[in-house]
């Protein structure tokens, strides 16, 4: 008989894999509350016509739709069942879908609870997203994103601060990433310039994949589209714009000084940097004309955040959306946000080791009897220890002292009572360090102190 299987593109998550998870969670859960947003959370499951359109015609792709409950095909004639027109088949047959992202089901969330919310509303949310893409190293079709959004303002104070909270949210975790920013409006003065202003969406997807594929591919993606050879010409030189981020802004100052769009965002730009000049962020920040992130409904600051020192696709981005709510019926609400990407995330500390050793939520300490004496002696201290926050067990079936010690270090518990009739005599323990191998005999009272040395 085969072993049962999960969808590929999932995974399941042992304890030990789940306690490092959490670390992660609660690490930028902490830092999303220091900064001052409020949880909320969304169905896993939105109206397929709340999602559709809102990530460009790839992302519509990847929906995971669902399939309407019963016979799905009621009410659909034979005609409409006509296996030709895929996407107006599946609009009849699948009204809901899994959601892709936790940024439009927030827009629709905002909309709704309009009255209910305060302006500007700081909200985060830690929930698992869908995606149908092929499944490779670093991406799945399951996935947590954990997200910080401000919605009702304008300012650009926001973007800065998601930016310190990137740099906050890695400086804890311990991992050397590179934060890379970038504004919709250059991106579209660029076009303006290159003489392709209605192409800004295929351009900018393109562009977006030039770490992936290569600038080869990316100009050969451009000529698909139907942009002319000229302009792809005219665009290489802006592409590969070299000097520091201020160096770069006066090149494309002057490169495009006949678009008001491009300036506008040249102008936000230069203000995000210049409130990010005293930061002292420990990551590098750096203006790249590359990033596009091939979403349609950002429109202003872009964000991408990658890893230094291992080889893995983005593990946070972000950007101002100032239009997505307004496809909801709630116009003139601005929004910007950036989201983790915890997956990507996990994989990055796993690479380099950087987990901790001991979870605090893991067992701490065993307790091994020889016994059922041994049993009702440790049962109370076990739940004193444990009143006192620390996690402790008993081991509970009859076996021998070996047995229960491979049990601890199997589970990686750093220290083991061992409770015999000299321990139970003198009103104590055989405390053992399991990293260490050192053993002493422990008062009862002085456990909790010793195991917090």
């Amino acid at each position: 008989m085969s072993k049962p299987s999960i969808p590929k593109g999932t995974r399941d998550f042992l304890p030990v894999e789940m306690e490092r998870r959490n670390y992660i969670f609660d690490t930028i859960r902490e830092a999303f509350r220091k900064f001052g947003f409020l949880q909320i959370e969304t169905p896993a499951m939105e109206n397929i016509s709340t999602l559709l359109g809102k990530y460009g015609d790839e992302g519509d792709k990847l929906l995971f739709r669902i399939l309407n409950s019963g016979n799905f095909l009621d009410g659909v004639s034979t005609a409409e069942q006509d296996v030709s027109n895929v996407r107006e088949l599946t609009l009849k047959i699948a009204e809901k879908g899994l959601r892709y992202d936790l940024t439009v089901p927030f827009a629709r969330f905002v909309v709704q609870h309009r009255d209910a919310i305060t302006f500007p509303f700081r909200r985060y949310q830690i929930q698992p997203v869908w995606r149908a893409d092929r499944p490779q190293r670093g991406r799945y079709r399951e996935f947590y994103q954990c997200d910080a959004d401000i919605v009702g303002s304008d300012s650009l104070l926001n973007e800065v601060e998601l930016i310190e909270l990137i740099d906050d949210v890695f400086g804890r975790l311990g991992i050397n990433v590179s934060i890379k920013i970038n504004n919709r409006k250059i991106l579209a003065g660029i076009a303006e310039l290159i003489g392709e202003a209605d192409k800004i969406t295929d351009i900018t997807v393109a562009i977006d994949k030039l770490d992936k594929i290569g600038l080869d591919n990316v100009n050969k993606e451009l000529e698909e589209k139907g942009i002319s050879p000229e302009s792809i010409e005219l665009l290489q030189p802006i592409l590969m714009l070299g000097g520091d981020n201020g160096e770069k802004l006066d090149k494309l100052r002057h490169i495009l000084t006949a678009s008001t769009m491009g300036q506008k965002g040249i102008e936000e730009t230069e203000t995000i940097l210049s409130y990010l000049a005293d930061c002292r962020l420990a990551a590098s920040l750096e203006l790249d004309l590359t990033l596009a992130r091939g979403l349609n409904y950002y429109t202003g600051a872009i964000i991408e955040v990658k890893a230094r020192d291992v080889q893995i696709g983005s593990i946070s981005g972000g950007g101002r959306y100032d239009n997505l709510t307004g496809v909801f019926g709630l116009q003139g609400v601005s929004g910007v946000g950036v989201s983790f990407g915890a997956d990507r995330i996990y994989d990055v500390l796993d690479t380099l080791g950087l987990f901790p050793t001991h979870s605090a939520a893991a067992t701490q300490i065993l307790f091994a009897v020889f016994d059922e004496e041994g049993r009702k002696y440790s049962l109370p201290i076990v739940r004193s220890i444990r009143r006192k926050g620390i996690a402790a067990e008993l081991y509970p079936d009859n076996a021998k002292i070996k047995k229960q010690m491979q049990y601890a270090n199997d589970k990686r518990i750093p220290f083991v009572a061992i409770v015999g009739d000299e321990e139970i005599k003198s009103h104590s323990v055989m405390l053992k360090n399991m990293e260490t191998g050192e053993q002493k005999l422990v008062s009862i009272d002085n456990i909790v102190q010793e195991i917090r040395l």
